[in-house]
């Protein structure tokens, strides 16, 4: 009983359970779908908010748009407004220009008018004149009772016998004042022609002078019957005067290079005091290294002078051994600095390059280094050594036709010819009889090289003397008689030349031999 009771009871208590459950079930899915109904109605909400704040958006771009366009269309309305006035402005100005145009045609044309009228009345009263000219002529003749030609004669006769009486006076006056004062008056002219052209041209020129310490040193720089002073000469191809002139030894050369490597040995010799033919001549070889480094500084003082960069080193060599080339006396280093700075100054004014028109007018003569060395005019030699060596075509073509030798093509070519006529043509740049010289002198050595078996020949006493030094083993002593003749004869035919000139062929044998 008590068991069945248990069981009622078990099953009593699952069945409320079982209700009890499917109540809470239930209320549970109201209450859920309560909560999904509320997020959907406020999904929704939220919705309508985003697309109300799309549209919004959307309709403030489209504004912002509209308004853009249209200040844009405003600002071009006014753009065309202002081109268009300008057009308008610049039609009335035309037609401004085309009236006024025609005014000055007519006045032109009423002015031509005008004048051609003038002219002819010109001509009407030149011709009256000459009538009342000729009518007077007339008159004057037939009262005279001379032609005019007639009258002339008369005339010119008494005013040539008034200036013979008066220059026959002057010339008596000139006289008896230049008896009084001849002597004076000579002797001074003289030393002032003297002052003023020798100096400058002779002594500057072509002669060096050495000074002694005294006049003993002379002796020992003739040397034992004279083997020093030739060995001098010999070796530097100067010609050595040594004179009553105190304290003092001449050169004598054409040739700069020739006599600065003379002066600068003998100076060197007498200070060291050992004069003797060997040691003379390791001397002069050691000057001459020293010329050669003289000559490339001064090439490359020149560059830095003129701030010019980037050139060949044999450029610049070449410019420095114008150091020691001269042309109508001018120095022709100098002449090529001045060139280039006058240069560079035009093309300043004219708007060109400065170092193109200074770097043309340093090398403009740089083929005078060369030109006493190969055949040709020196601006066709200097051009073709600066083509050789990498300059510009422009920079070749200034050098090629500062002379005229080819045709003229850039500004660069007149401008070099301009200075380079400016720098010659200042008063007393050039003389002409020292170049003329120096080329005679130049013509005599190349004679005397162009025979076979001559080692150097030297132009010395202002080539009245020609030293020629041979080879003793390709020439004999008769052969050398021989030379000299060959020599004489060619410069017979090929030169002029006044007085007489000395051909002198030196035959020398030496032999060495150290003692040990």
């Amino acid at each position: 009983m008590e068991a069945l009771i248990y069981v009622v009871l078990v099953a009593l208590g699952a069945g409320v359970g079982c209700l009890l459950y499917k109540k809470f079930t239930e209320k549970s899915n109201d209450v859920s779908r309560k909560e999904a109904e509320l997020m959907v109605s406020e999904a929704r909400k939220e919705a309508d908010l985003l697309r109300k704040e799309a549209t919004l958006q959307a309709k403030d771009v489209v504004m912002k748009a509209k308004s853009d366009f249209e200040s844009d269309m405003v600002e071009r309305r006014k753009e065309a407004q202002v081109q268009e006035k300008r057009l308008l402005t610049k039609e009335e100005n035309q037609e401004r220009r085309g009236d006024n145009l025609d005014k000055k045609e007519g006045d032109l044309s009423r002015r031509e008018q005008s004048l051609s009228q003038r002219d002819k009345n010109v001509l009407v009263k030149e011709k009256e004149v000459q009538t009342v000219l000729q009518q007077e002529r007339d008159k004057l003749e037939s009262i005279a009772g001379l032609t005019q030609s007639d009258a002339k004669d008369t005339l010119m006769k008494l005013m040539e016998d008034a200036a013979k009486h008066e220059s026959a006076k002057r010339v008596k006056q000139i006289e008896d004042e230049a008896k009084e004062t001849a002597e004076k008056r000579a002797v001074k002219i003289i030393a002032q022609a003297v002052q003023r052209y020798a100096g400058d041209y002779a002594t500057e020129r072509t002669v060096s002078v050495v000074n002694l310490p005294g006049d003993d040193m002379k002796g020992r720089i003739i040397g034992r019957e004279g083997r020093n002073i030739r060995a001098i000469e010999a070796a530097t191809g100067v010609d050595l005067i040594i004179d009553d002139t105190p304290e003092a030894v001449i050169i004598s050369s054409f040739d700069p290079v020739r006599r600065a490597v003379a002066k600068h040995a003998l100076e060197r010799l007498i200070t060291d005091g050992r004069i003797h033919p060997a040691r003379i001549e390791e001397v002069v070889n050691k000057v001459q290294g020293e010329i050669d480094q003289t000559i490339k500084d001064a090439g490359e003082k020149a560059i830095f002078d003129l701030g010019i960069h980037g050139m060949n080193p044999e450029l610049i060599r070449m410019i420095g051994r114008l150091k020691y080339r001269t042309s109508y006396t001018q120095n022709i280093y100098e002449h090529s600095l001045e060139v280039a700075f006058i240069c560079g100054m035009m093309a300043d004014e004219l708007k060109l390059s400065n170092k193109m028109a200074r770097r043309a007018g340093l090398l403009h003569d740089i083929g005078k280094a060369m030109d006493h060395e190969i055949e040709g005019s020196h601006a066709v030699i200097g051009a073709d050594f600066a083509r050789r060596y990498g300059e510009s075509p422009e920079i070749v073509q200034a050098i090629e036709a500062h002379h005229n030798d080819v045709e003229i093509k850039h500004p660069l070519d007149v401008l070099v010819q301009a200075a380079d006529a400016l720098s010659g043509a200042r008063p007393g740049a050039r003389k002409e009889m020292l170049d003329a010289y120096i080329k005679r002198l130049e013509a005599l050595e190349d004679i005397g090289n162009s025979f076979k078996g001559v080692e150097k020949t030297f132009a010395i006493q202002a080539g009245r003397d020609v030293r020629v030094m041979v080879n003793h083993e390709n020439i004999s002593d008769e052969d050398a008689v021989v030379l000299s003749r060959d020599i004489a004869g060619k410069i017979e035919k090929e030169l002029t030349y006044p007085g007489q000139i000395r051909v002198t062929v030196i035959r020398e044998t030496r032999a060495f031999t150290m003692a040990k």
